[in-house]
């Protein structure tokens, strides 16, 4: 079973000693591992969009579907 972005992201910072006070966590590191866990997000919604869009039979953009939705 795949990770959601949000378990990876939780199990990132375990796994770099975030939560056991062996690693200062900065804005740097925080901001690298969110944009990573976004980036994977991003990933899984366009891909359930896509695989609804196929299942359905309609023609559709998983790029502008996310934009629309999750972009201000």
């Amino acid at each position: 079973m795949k990770q959601t972005a949000v378990e990876w992201l939780i199990d990132q910072m375990f796994k770099q000693g975030y939560f056991d006070g062996n690693k200062p966590l900065t804005y740097t590191n925080l901001d690298h591992l969110q944009q990573q866990a976004k980036e994977m997000e991003k990933e899984q919604i366009q891909n359930a969009y896509d695989t609804g869009e196929y299942d359905c039979g309609c023609n559709g953009d998983s790029e502008q579907y996310y934009n629309k939705t999750f972009k201000k």
